[in-house]
């Protein structure tokens, strides 16, 4: 089963479709879902958007590289093998004449895949294809582009990713208990996430960089932004005020942090084209139950 997105907001001369395939059973803890991205311009056309903060992605790319950058970085080039680690940030793109790939990978899935620290990574795109914690992912780039069946591409990247399985770590239970608790929107705190986890807040800082990327507090604050945001990205009529997350204070605490995570104000993105995710976000919605990664609710 797929589930393919319409886009609007198009420049002229410029034809985008996504497409969202569900990950196997084995990979469900893992991986949140696996998508492919085609845009069709003309020369000299890029089509932009921003993506919202979000778990690990691996993106594998044919055709003209998108500018990317996260947060205020300058935009260059992706490479062919892009590793964006958790992100804590919005991250701009823009896009030519391109077909990628990508699996969303979830935290117990970066444990899980790649032995280094997910804080190492985070708010940065690495060219997977030169570091050494990424080079089982490398065949794929050869792979994917022989084939123009989209299914059966996107069961090449599920059977990779289920392959390296086999010799992969243990899962540490305490990973997936913390990401059940963070898409909780009854932990809204540091000492809430420890309480539930049974376990001091010292050591839940320690895992929380090593296997989600930041800090306890500032994920805790970046779920109950996602979640205030989900809502507007699945009805854009709706008014802040109503998709705020009863965490917050007020609408000008919510404002503070799109700031902080988006880089602008509610009301300068509610007035920006979504060429890309506008759709993305409510076909993701449909497929995988909710509208952004952050969002998701991990397996098991």
């Amino acid at each position: 089963m797929t589930n393919a997105a319409s886009h609007s907001e198009l420049p002229a001369g410029v034809r985008v479709e996504t497409r969202f395939f569900p990950v196997s059973d084995a990979l469900r803890r893992y991986a949140s879902i696996i998508y492919v991205t085609d845009v069709d311009a003309t020369p000299g056309v890029r089509v932009e958007d921003y993506l919202h903060p979000e778990w690990a992605n691996i993106r594998f790319i044919d055709g003209d590289p998108p500018l990317v950058a996260i947060g205020e970085g300058r935009a260059l080039p992706a490479p062919r093998l892009a590793v964006t680690g958790p992100t804590s940030r919005a991250g701009y793109f823009a896009a030519a004449r391109m077909r990628v790939w990508g699996i969303g990978i979830l935290p117990l899935g970066w444990a899980k895949f790649f032995a280094v620290a997910a804080e190492d990574f985070a708010d940065r795109v690495c060219d997977g294809g030169a570091h050494p914690a990424f080079a089982a992912l490398v065949p794929l780039l050869d792979s994917l582009p022989r084939t123009n069946d989209t299914d059966a591409a996107a069961r090449i990247i599920d059977d990779h990713f289920t392959a390296l399985l086999a010799g992969a770590p243990r899962d540490d239970p305490a990973i997936l208990a913390a990401h059940r608790a963070l898409v909780d929107d009854e932990v809204g705190s540091v000492a809430g996430l420890a309480d539930r986890l049974g376990m001091s807040e010292r050591t839940v800082e320690r895992l929380s960089r090593r296997a989600f990327g930041f800090s306890p507090k500032l994920l805790i604050r970046r779920q109950r932004f996602l979640r205030s945001l989900g809502r507007f990205m699945l009805d854009p009529s709706m008014a802040w005020i109503d998709t705020l997350d009863y965490h917050y204070c007020d609408q000008a605490q919510f404002t503070h942090d799109f700031h902080r995570f988006m880089g602008m104000s509610p009301r300068a993105y509610a007035a920006r084209a979504k060429p890309i995710l506008g759709a993305a976000a409510v076909a993701r919605a449909a497929m995988a139950g909710a509208a952004m990664q952050g969002l998701h609710r991990p397996a098991g």
